[in-house]
């Protein structure tokens, strides 16, 4: 009897020892899971094209979501240039269930809004985010899309300022009609340029290839070049300097980049800025659980004139004491 109560107790002891350490274990692996666990983001980015300026736009964006100490992981996809590419890569984030788009150009943050209303978009490089549809105003834009926009409401009155001083009557226009972001630009323009009393020339692309022959076909018509920032022409920009420098008209550009690539002057500001500050909205999203339409989508900041003394040398143009009182002196990237 003796020897049955002490295996009892030896068994009852063994039972409790046996719990109390499966407990343990469990709490143990419990605190272990929360401890180690982070947030992780899947941001799609979709880009219409390859260019410095985007490029840098690009890696603004990337380096605000890094500076804030977010865990993301980032899918890039470049359209190429086509429409239909822009289509599919905003399907494919779609189904990825991507936590945030980041759209780099018009094309990219319309195809992306046909895609979904429900994954947040942030958007840069456009130029006229309420005239595209992607938000109902820049204070309040509505939705689920807000961005930075790569024209400052100062940019266009500034630059055709600056092409009357050139002494030019005449602007050399180049763009996709394809691209709803060079179409409101071209009306911009040609609509002050006509209070300005400018006269303008206009000739279409549908790719980079023709960007060359349409310059040329400019030619006598125009006395100065301006190319808006249209992302065809952008990537074959050292197609129309070629041209500028041979017939001595100066090619007035819209960003700073360009202006290092080559370009004579432009009343500008870094892309590397409009996609940091793009970045710093997909932070409230994702960190602060910020709805788009709580965050108002802005203008470029700094606006500045830039102005290439090489350029203006083979452009012809004579640089007044004026115009570098005005303007911080570039030089080409390359001779860097």
């Amino acid at each position: 009897m003796k020897k049955l109560l002490n295996l009892l107790m030896m068994s009852t002891m063994l039972l409790i020892v046996a719990a109390c350490g499966t407990s343990t274990d469990a709490e143990s692996e419990s605190n272990g899971a929360s401890g180690s666990e982070e947030s992780q983001f899947t941001v799609g980015i979709t880009q219409i094209v390859e260019h410095p300026s985007l490029n840098r736009a690009t890696e603004g964006f990337k380096k605000a979501l890094t500076d804030a100490g977010l865990n993301v992981e980032f899918e890039k996809e470049v359209a190429q240039g086509d429409n239909n590419n822009n289509q599919m890569i905003a399907q494919k984030f779609v189904s990825d269930e991507v936590d945030l788009i980041f759209a780099n150009s018009t094309p990219s943050a319309q195809s992306a809004l046909n895609e979904t209303s429900e994954i947040p978009i942030v958007f840069t490089s456009v130029t006229d985010p309420v005239g595209a549809g992607l938000v109902e105003s820049m204070d309040e834009p509505g939705g689920n899309v807000t961005g930075t926009a790569d024209m400052h409401p100062d940019t266009l009155p500034k630059t055709l300022d600056l092409i009357k001083d050139l002494k030019a009557a005449s602007i050399g226009l180049i763009y996709n009609a394809g691209e709803q972001n060079s179409v409101s630009q071209i009306e911009a323009v040609k609509e002050l340029a006509n209070e300005k009393g400018l006269g303008t020339e206009e000739a279409t692309v549908s790719s980079s290839s023709e960007v060359k022959q349409a310059a040329e076909s400019l030619v006598g018509k125009a006395d100065a070049f301006l190319v808006i920032t249209d992302n065809t022409v952008v990537s074959a920009l050292e197609t129309v300097l070629m041209v500028g420098q041979n017939e001595q008209m100066p090619v007035v550009v819209s960003e700073h980049d360009s202006v290092k690539r080559g370009g004579f002057a432009a009343y500008g500001f870094d892309y590397f800025d409009i996609g940091y500050e793009a970045g710093e909205k997909a932070v409230q999203i994702l960190k602060d659980g910020k709805s788009p339409s709580e965050i108002p989508a802005q203008f470029p900041q700094n606006l500045t004139l830039q102005i290439n003394k090489e350029a203006a040398e083979k452009m012809g143009v004579e640089l007044t004491d004026e115009l570098k009182e005005k303007a911080t002196i570039v030089t080409t990237e390359k001779d860097e």
